[in-house]
């Protein structure tokens, strides 16, 4: 079954298939949102990091970067005993290390700026660029995701989805590829 077939009336896939999936994202906190959701995935099912997402959102002070970045220790000890939200110590300093590294890119023009000048990678170029630049817990099938998410690798949507159809209308930098 693919993920538009799943999504069809799911209460957690369904929206976030319609609305976020594939769209193009620039904004820096909602990259860095999406970024952290497939860090929380590793090892775990999409519909939890889904049902956990608003928690998180709430945990993670809407993922302002500055705000993550800046995580003192006694707040991570409290984040891990939040039961609302994936309580993986490992996850959740990596995330504060690459809301760090997203920072540093404001020099230079930012996250989003950042990825469109990576544009157009291999998926395995991808992860070695996102590694070099120093982000953490951001194997094949975490960066894969993530630029699947926003539009910068084709996601698998069903040829006739109609959500892929909208997608492909704001003309998604991965159509360049093409």
């Amino acid at each position: 079954m693919s993920y538009c077939q799943l999504a069809y009336g799911h209460p957690y896939h369904g929206p976030y298939h319609d609305l976020e999936y594939g769209f193009p994202v620039n904004e820096e906190a909602k990259l860095f949102e999406r970024l952290s959701l497939e860090v929380f995935q590793a090892g775990l099912s999409w519909l939890t990091v889904l049902k956990k997402r608003e928690a998180i959102n709430e945990a993670f002070f809407a993922f302002d970067v500055d705000r993550v970045a800046d995580l003192q220790t006694s707040e991570i000890e409290s984040l891990l005993e939040n039961p609302k939200i994936i309580r993986n110590k490992l996850k959740i300093q990596a995330i504060r290390h690459n809301g760090n590294i997203i920072r540093s890119m404001r020099e230079h023009g930012g996250f989003a700026h950042w990825i469109a000048q990576q544009h157009p990678l291999p998926k395995l170029e991808w992860v070695a660029t996102f590694k070099k630049s120093g982000f953490q817990f951001v194997g094949g099938e975490i960066v894969g995701e993530f630029l699947m998410s926003i539009g910068y690798l084709r996601p698998p949507h069903d040829e006739d989805c109609p959500i892929f159809k909208k997608q492909l209308a704001l003309r998604p930098p991965w159509l360049a590829q093409q």
